[in-house]
């Protein structure tokens, strides 16, 4: 996955470890949980604390951790993946706060129902942990399955949204 040059990025403390944060002159690039799988390479991004787009989404993530926030309001980019991997993406916005479906189902609603183990993997790479919700996602029965995060971090997620 390659993140635009323009990126800058901060870190912060949330409750389930800490995140780090990017964002270019589009919006919000990437939040990535410190040691998760798939996130980009940001040692030459420079860092910038002041950013207004990356402290909209601190503090509409810390609403989020606190219980207070159902919905993100946040410009986005997700321009970085592939044309399947953002349709992906953008199906993944359309699973509303404390909801769950399936890999298939969600391969289903995309109008590739055989195309489950390419969603899978796009989800995985999803560069916007959280506010894309792909923790929204399980497996065939209900169970707790792939999340780069950890599944940790998934159980905590989907119990902030009461649906596990």
């Amino acid at each position: 996955m390659i993140i635009s040059e323009l990126n800058v990025t901060t870190t912060f403390a949330s409750p389930l470890g800490c995140i780090r944060l990017a964002a270019n002159p589009k919006g919000l690039s990437g939040i990535w949980f410190e040691g998760q799988r798939h996130q980009s390479d940001a040692s030459s991004w420079p860092t910038q604390t002041q950013h207004p787009v990356m402290q909209q989404a601190e503090a509409q993530l810390t609403q989020y951790f606190a219980g207070q926030r159902v919905r993100f309001e946040l410009p986005l980019d997700l321009s970085a993946g592939t044309t399947f991997q953002q349709l992906v993406w953008q199906t993944l916005l359309s699973i509303d706060f404390g909801q769950t479906c399936s890999y298939g189902a969600l391969s289903a609603q995309m109008g590739r129902p055989s195309a489950v183990r390419a969603v899978s993997s796009a989800v995985a790479r999803n560069p916007l942990s959280i506010i894309v919700p792909c923790h929204r996602v399980l497996g065939a029965t209900g169970a707790l399955t792939g999340y780069a995060g950890g599944l940790e971090r998934k159980a905590a997620l989907l119990k902030i949204e009461s649906t596990f």
